[in-house]
């Protein structure tokens, strides 16, 4: 009995049956499994110009396989288009309204299924996130990276657009140069070309097993991406009549392996927030960051994908991407983790001639012993920070030197501008997170433009705001707990010495115990900066700690002052 095949003669029997007749759906069709095709699409970004063709191929294959397809749209978050105002402070939560849109539209309609179309960073966790707290048979279809150009003769994509900003603030770029590279960076629909938080997560779901195998990484709207997204159509009509949910695959053993891969291939810092935010969701009683404190003890560096080794996106593609990465790790990974598709992950695990070595190694003869994401602690961060290990040099493992604080990515960038930024600084960006924003303030920008101004091998950033998959270089992000929360970051002073040991994996800063307390005694919520009127104010009010990813449930991080 399906949950859509309301009892007859009742009211919402009736009111729904009249709404559909006038859309042309017969009776047949009404008793079919109703499925919702979550498109997140813009026009707003090429992020998502192939995603109404993807909803078309996924609805058309719905039909085919005996299933009753409605489209639904969400929020349709860019990070490098919605992180225009109030210095991107609206993207981390687009995510958790994506969450609750799709809550609002799937269980008021009372549907049997999902399908959600992912694309850009926020998409994919956020669709994750709901299928968890929805639990209802469901999987997602990637929508794959964007083909980059050519410019001067050379390969160009948007991670080198990003970061010549940079080289545009230190005079060795001119704006016209700039101009030029932006106008041919993208040649298609998609997301951004590096192993950012986009593709990162689309490898994510896939790991987890709530993608089609062999779904990431998978360029745009290319004949093999419509062939996977109509298997996806057909395939959820199975899981609703095989009673097949969510919760069955988003399991601690499907975090685990999806935990592996992004420190196998050095993914987006972003990541842990999200995988953190999709186990909560599904209520798996998990310590997301203590598990991966673990782990990336036991897993080396396996694939070198710009922006942490020469290798591109559409090399990872070829080489077998996500399941070549797992099949390398086979001896690691939990096998017995199902999967959407039917069977377990350790099912769907390539043969070793199809994957291509060179691109995704054995575990046996990695790039580096170590994992490409670490959790770092020390009095900095006693709940930790996360730090892109494969995107950092060798030679580059500790740094030490004085903190220069600034409250925004606006003023760091203007000393960026202005060449004051000296070698030797640790740049301090604090009352960035999702509590002290409100919503996390892209600190991304900043980071890139110390690589195109030709400083990212001489100064550190520590910041409690987003970064970008894309940012490489001594950069500690998603500091614990916050600085809006009383975090330690809070009362770091300008010239106070931070030290970053990634061999030790610890970020402190040189204060004694006893100081380190006084100024934290001393500190008061009542320095955070007022929270605008609207949607970032009610995050505020809402919003959870880092720690447990910043979801909208449970205790909220952040307790107004008494007045």
């Amino acid at each position: 009995m399906l949950r859509s095949n309301f009892e007859e003669g009742t009211t919402r029997w009736a009111v729904r049956r009249a709404q559909w007749k006038a859309l042309g759906i017969s009776g047949d069709d009404l008793l079919k499994p109703k499925i919702a095709v979550i498109n997140s699409s813009s026009s707003l970004s090429s992020c998502y110009g192939h995603l109404d063709e993807t909803s078309r191929i996924v609805q058309e294959a719905i039909t085919a396989a005996g299933g009753l397809a409605f489209e639904v749209r969400t929020t349709a978050p860019s990070d490098f288009v919605t992180s225009a105002g109030r210095e991107a402070r609206y993207l981390m939560p687009t995510r958790d309204l994506i969450v609750n849109e799709i809550e609002v539209m799937v269980e008021g309609a009372q549907l049997d299924g999902i399908v959600c179309l992912s694309s850009c960073d926020k998409t994919t966790p956020a669709h994750l996130m709901a299928l968890g707290r929805l639990n209802l048979p469901s999987l997602v279809v990637i929508g794959g990276y964007q083909d980059h150009g050519r410019c001067a003769g050379a390969p160009v994509d948007i991670d080198d657009v990003y970061e010549s900003v940079g080289a545009v603030a230190a005079g060795r770029m001119t704006v016209a140069e700039l101009g030029e590279m932006a106008d041919n960076a993208i040649t298609g629909p998609g997301v951004c070309a590096g192993l950012g938080t986009a593709n990162s997560m689309h490898m994510i779901a896939e790991a987890m097993g709530m993608a089609m195998p062999g779904s990431a990484p998978i360029l745009a709207a290319s004949p093999r991406m419509y062939e996977l997204a109509a298997a996806a159509g057909r395939r959820v009509v199975d899981l609703v009549r095989d009673d097949v949910r969510a919760r069955d695959v988003i399991t601690p053993a499907s975090i685990d392996n999806a935990l592996r891969v992004v420190i196998a291939v050095g993914g987006s810092i972003n990541s842990l927030r999200h995988i953190t935010a999709i186990a909560a969701e599904a209520e798996l009683n998990l310590d997301v960051v203590a598990r991966m404190s673990e782990l990336q003890h036991e897993v080396p560096l396996l694939a070198q994908v710009r922006p942490n080794g020469g290798h591109r996106v559409p090399d990872l593609e070829r080489a077998g991407g996500c399941a070549a990465v797992l099949t390398q790790l086979s001896g690691v990974i939990d096998h017995d983790a199902p999967s959407v598709a039917g069977g377990t992950i350790g099912d769907h695990l390539l043969d070793a001639e199809r994957i291509d070595a060179t691109v995704v190694l054995p575990i046996g003869a990695p790039a580096r012993p170590r994992g490409g994401l670490a959790v770092v602690q020390g009095n900095l961060a006693p709940l930790g920070a996360l730090v892109k290990l494969a995107a950092v040099r060798d030679d580059q493992q500790r740094f030490e030197g004085p903190a220069r604080v600034f409250e925004s990515e606006t003023a760091a960038m203007a000393e960026v501008r202005a060449g004051t930024v000296r070698a030797g600084d640790v740049l301090v960006l604090r009352g960035m997170g999702p509590v002290g924003g409100p919503g996390t303030v892209f600190a991304a920008g900043l980071v890139a433009a110390l690589v195109g101004a030709r400083l990212s091998a001489h100064v550190a950033v520590v910041t409690d705001g987003e970064l970008s998959g894309l940012n490489s270089g001594m950069t500690v992000g998603q500091v614990m707990p916050e600085a809006a929360e009383g975090g330690p970051l809070a009362v770091v002073r300008d010239g106070d010495r931070i030290a970053i040991d990634l061999a030790a994996l610890s970020v402190s800063v040189d204060l004694s115990d006893d100081e380190l307390d006084a100024r934290l005694r001393a500190w008061s919520p009542e320095s955070i900066a007022p929270a605008p009127r609207g949607w970032l104010g009610m995050y505020r009010t809402l919003v959870s700690s880092l720690y447990r990813g910043a979801v909208l449930v449970g205790e909220p991080a952040w307790k107004a002052p008494r007045s």
